[in-house]
């Protein structure tokens, strides 16, 4: 529970050089005023003690302390509760104890300056925060603001972009406009606007802002708010000589994972990538791996994730188990493929599973169904499994017959 205080921490956004008249005048009410090194100024032109506003921890006990004796401000830049300090001063002190005074945020300043609506932005900030996907999640949006740091500049996050777009070359990518606002509300503001390429070529100042606009490449190119979350079909999906994940075994192998919003997830086989098609559908925050050695299904990878837009599937040219030792921690693994590995596979995989996290595996071979859930066991897996039979009749009323599947779930 936080603690009572006579005396109010006055939040006061900043849009520009200094705070709008009402900012100044809560801030000429308070003795002490926690700010960035660049507000400093402010604040002791009022005859206020300005403490560092890093590291947050200690700004925020100094301000307690400093609340025995009146009023204290902080100073943020635009909105304090658009991905600011603002939720963290509420939490430490109270709703009660703080009043805010907002400013515009440097959001609507770069939307405003290069004249595009944010009703329909998607926003991601990289503010001291590590990220394992930018580019896939970048490219999974219409529109994205992204709010940058020191480590993650427009220049780095345009690279990230160019490199995942590598791999469509010999077909055509999406039109990607990216648009960077330097210091918005001073005087050395400056607006550049360019593709990916021109952007990872350039430098920027500090203070910036950054927005990447990605349009359809083709008129006939599916639209994602039109497209089904999932049930996705053999014939949409690019596959060759029928070597593909069927549509009810999909659907019962992606229950199983019970894919978490964001997360890893290994696709281990993946043959066309269907089953990394439909985990990007219901998810743009999870970053997926499909993991294929033969080259003409990583074509008809490419050629998913191209058609569909899903740009947080990496493919991984390559064959388990070995590549699989360099790829990220992985919170689910589909396994689709094992080209006689399953063993070592399943070990590797049990290991490098976060705790709780999921394995499916689809066993077509009899032999496989009877190997994997024993591997999964004495990796330490709980295990359970369910077979599968189905048939399909067409609208001809013709009944086509399937071969049994195991569907095998190790839980960690």
């Amino acid at each position: 529970m936080e603690k009572q205080h006579i005396h109010t921490v006055e939040l006061i956004g900043i849009s520009g050089a200094e705070p709008d008249r009402h900012g100044l005048h809560a801030l000429s009410g308070c003795h002490v005023a926690a700010a960035s090194r660049r507000y400093w100024a402010i604040a002791r032109n009022l005859g206020l003690e300005a403490i560092p506003i890093t590291p947050v921890s200690e700004m925020l006990d100094q301000v307690e302390d400093a609340l025995e004796h009146g009023n204290v401000a902080v100073l943020a830049s635009g909105d304090p509760l658009f991905f600011g300090i603002g939720k963290t001063i509420i939490e430490r002190f109270g709703p009660d104890c703080v009043n805010i005074h907002p400013a515009l945020s440097s959001m609507q300043h770069a939307c405003a300056r290069f004249k595009i609506p944010w009703d329909d932005m998607e926003f991601l900030s990289l503010h001291g925060r590590a990220m394992e996907d930018v580019a896939g999640t970048v490219l999974r949006n219409r529109k994205t603001l992204i709010f940058t740091d020191h480590r993650n500049g427009p220049d780095a996050i345009a690279r990230l972009l160019v490199l995942r777009l590598s791999c469509c070359r010999g077909t055509e990518c999406p039109e990607i406009t990216v648009h960077v606002a330097e210091n918005l509300g001073l005087p050395e503001e400056r607006l550049v606007s360019g593709t990916p390429e021109e952007i990872a070529s350039c430098s920027f100042a500090p203070l910036n802002i950054m927005m990447v606009i990605v349009g359809n490449a083709t008129e006939g190119q599916s639209s994602e708010a039109q497209r089904p979350l999932l049930g996705l079909t053999e014939d949409e999906i690019a596959h060759w000589r029928g070597l593909i994940t069927k549509d009810e075994i999909r659907a019962v192998a992606l229950h199983r994972l019970r894919l978490p919003e964001r997360g890893c997830l290994w696709d281990v086989g993946a043959g066309s990538g269907s089953v990394s098609i439909e985990a990007a559908g219901l998810s743009k925050r999870l970053c997926i791996y499909s993991i294929e050695k033969d080259e003409r299904q990583q074509l008809n990878i490419i050629k998913n994730i191209r058609k569909f837009g899903y740009w947080n599937i990496n493919l991984i040219k390559g064959e388990a188990p070995a590549i699989l030792l360099s790829l990220p921690v992985p919170n689910r693994i589909f396994i689709g493929g094992s080209g006689g590995k399953i063993n070592e596979i399943i070990e590797i995989c049990a290991e490098r599973l976060v705790r709780g996290g999921r394995m499916v595996l689809n066993a077509v071979q009899s032999e496989t169904a009877q190997l994997a859930p024993e591997a999964m066991k004495q990796a330490g897996l709980t295990v359970f499994e369910t077979r599968l039979w189905f048939e399909r009749t067409d609208t001809k009323g013709t009944t086509r017959k399937f071969n049994p599947i195991t569907v095998i779930t190790g839980m960690k």
